[in-house]
């Protein structure tokens, strides 16, 4: 497996979004099957693993804690802060404070089974608590001075943010949404981690499944799979996005790999990029990881894009919207009399 470098943190070309084993994307593994696959990841070179505590309210943290604890030494750990308090979390001094902060991480650490993190990044940053960034970045800098964390991160946040953070605690990486269909940190954001030696990881590089090809217009999302209620996945978005998978299709017609593949090459263009992909079947492992293998050159890569930037995406990936999936789940489990469903109890 090649690597590549958030900030000094060396990690394998392709890392492993592991949210998915536990929430957002519908039926999960049984927990036996998500611990032997993860592990399976490293054993192909996945170094770099992905979590945060809000993933399926600290149970995903749990999970990965687990898979990972008899190989801790041989990978990268990345976790995110929520700003925000979760369910069961009761911080008297607030959850976006200095103790707050450490609070947050001694937990996460002991559900990760470790006595540090490779990464810490805080996870949406609301926009009220823009003015906090500067106070976050010293507290950060703090534990990494402790030994608590090797480096930290922002999740989704602006040019002028990650300059301000920058300044007073020098980031790892920021981790943002970033596909061929999710471009809006190309002009702004993209350079000025370039230009401070800043990585970038980028979660759902294929768009959560539709630039692999395997999803249609009649594919049906259950449970509680975020893609229910984002506008990207609706039928007839789907429908109008095939322009992009079709080009996909073609490259990878022509390069000798698959639409995921040449995906996955072309955010990986950037040296400083590491896409994170969900993967919970071994022949999703094998192919995301090979992606490390695909190369797009310099010419390839400018007529993938050339021909992208005469696309229009239709639909995209709002917090609001996932918001709203809470509320359409449990209409599905218990109706509109609070009785559960016959066959959804659980």
């Amino acid at each position: 497996m090649k690597t590549r470098k958030l900030g000094n943190l060396t990690v394998s070309a392709v890392g492993l979004g592991c949210m998915g084993f536990s929430t957002g994307y519908g039926e999960i593994p049984p927990e036996e099957e998500s611990i032997r696959l993860i592990r399976l990841a490293h054993e192909m070179g996945c170094t770099l693993f992905d979590t945060a505590e809000v993933y399926a309210v600290f149970r995903n943290e749990a999970l990965v804690g687990k898979a990972l604890a008899p190989i801790r030494d041989e990978i990268a750990l990345v976790s995110k802060y929520s700003p925000s308090p979760l369910p069961g979390q009761d911080f008297p001094e607030g959850k976006t404070s200095r103790e707050g902060l450490r609070r947050a991480l001694e937990d996460s650490l002991k559900r990760l089974q470790t006595d540090h993190l490779d990464l810490y990044l805080v996870h949406r940053l609301p926009p009220e608590d823009d003015a906090t960034v500067e106070e976050l970045a010293a507290w950060f800098g703090e534990l990494i001075r402790e030994g608590k964390i090797l480096g930290w991160g922002l999740s989704e946040v602006t040019a002028d943010m990650i300059r301000r953070a920058h300044k007073i605690t020098p980031l790892t990486a920021v981790e943002s949404e970033y596909s061929m269909m999710a471009r809006q940190w190309e002009e702004k954001e993209l350079p000025v981690c370039e230009e401070l030696g800043i990585g970038f990881m980028a979660y759902a590089p294929m768009a959560g499944g539709l630039l692999s090809g395997k999803i249609g217009a009649n594919t049906e999302f259950k449970g509680d799979d975020i893609r229910r209620t984002i506008t990207r996945y609706s039928k007839e978005n789907v429908k109008k996005n095939r322009p992009v998978v079709e080009l996909a299709e073609k490259f990878a017609a022509e390069k000798g790999a698959t639409p995921a593949q040449i995906s996955l090459a072309w955010v990986m263009k950037r040296p400083f990029v590491v896409p994170i992909p969900g993967m919970r079947k071994d022949e999703r492992i094998r192919e995301n990881l090979g992606a490390a293998e695909v190369t797009l050159s310099d010419d390839e890569y400018r007529a993938l894009t050339d021909a992208l930037d005469k696309l229009v995406i239709y639909g995209d990936r709002k917090d609001e919207d996932i918001a709203k999936l809470g509320k359409l789940v449990r209409n599905q489990l218990f109706g509109a009399s609070g009785v559960p469903v016959k066959g959804l109890e659980r």
